[in-house]
């Protein structure tokens, strides 16, 4: 649920109270979670990625793969392998790894678990990719680019430049914050 922190402020009994203005009507909810503990985890915005985007990654990994005589999923795959930001390298112990893997991968094509050395006998390092359903616009950006420069390497012929500088534009601008609005409230 998309919302913007407005206040920050203590009770008389010393206990920290967070306002928060939501985009959505959230009066359905209330009564059914006024006074009950819950638990919430706030995080920054992000617009979620286009349609356009998507559909001309997945253009460029058919391009791609024809010319490499490669499926679309290695492709794909071997894109997602090359970009920053969409990993995350978890320790744990031997027994798991099987399970683990398999419960991530099951979550679509893109998503991949290597497993890699530890030094901690007994454990293994997974290092686990996102797949793409997920990515917010400045990592569809990443994915984007990283596959104009393959197709360009192996001679395929992409999106004139203007195109892909402002399908990505886009996808950076998406993510920049938005200013305050300028209430008393709000805290730097």
């Amino acid at each position: 649920m998309k919302c913007r922190i407005t206040d920050f402020s203590f009770s008389f009994a010393g206990k920290q109270r967070l306002t928060l203005e939501l985009e959505e009507d959230f009066r359905s909810k209330y009564d059914g979670l006024k006074d009950k503990e819950l638990n919430i985890e706030l995080k920054q915005w992000r617009e979620k990625r286009t349609l356009t985007a998507n559909a001309y990654a997945w253009c460029l990994i058919d391009k791609i793969a024809a010319k490499r005589r490669m499926s679309k999923v290695e492709v794909y795959r071997n894109a997602i392998r090359d970009i920053g930001g969409v990993s995350n390298l978890v320790c744990i112990q031997n027994r798991a790894v099987e399970e683990l893997k398999a419960t991530w991968t099951a979550f679509g094509i893109g998503w991949q678990a290597e497993e890699l050395d530890s030094n901690i006998p007994g454990w293994t390092n997974v290092l686990l990719y996102k797949g793409s359903s997920v990515y917010d616009r400045e990592q569809m950006a990443a994915l984007i680019d990283s596959l104009v420069q393959d197709a360009k390497s192996i001679g395929i012929e992409t999106k004139p430049q203007e195109y892909i500088e402002s399908l990505l534009l886009e996808v950076e601008q998406s993510v920049k914050p938005r200013s305050n609005s300028g209430t008393a409230h709000e805290r730097p």
